[in-house]
């Protein structure tokens, strides 16, 4: 049974409280489609710190694009995910931000 959740991308939660936190996204999904998320999101922000540790402390040989790229198809794919579990209102907004193309 689907249910409704809120989603932060910056604070990394999926919600069923909307007063709980600040939030971007409103989703419809099973419990399991929120812990699929959830974990997406969890991936994602290590991603984010990996990143941020080779941008101080580099490798010389390690070229820039990669070190981006890991983070990006994370996020990318939260943001999917997002777009597929999202009401009409969130895809539109997704589209009208640029984030995803229908």
């Amino acid at each position: 049974m689907k249910k409704t959740f809120y989603v932060s991308v910056q604070g990394r939660s999926v919600l069923e409280d909307p007063g709980a936190a600040a939030y971007e996204w409103v989703i419809e999904a099973a419990p399991e489609e929120a812990d699929e998320l959830r974990r997406k999101l969890s991936s994602s922000a290590e991603a984010d710190e990996d990143e941020f540790m080779d941008f101080v402390f580099p490798w010389p040989d390690t070229p820039e694009d990669g070190r981006h790229a890991r983070y990006s198809e994370r996020i990318n794919r939260v943001y999917q995910e997002i777009y597929r579990l999202g009401t009409s209102e969130t895809r539109s907004q997704m589209e009208n931000s640029n984030l995803i193309h229908a």
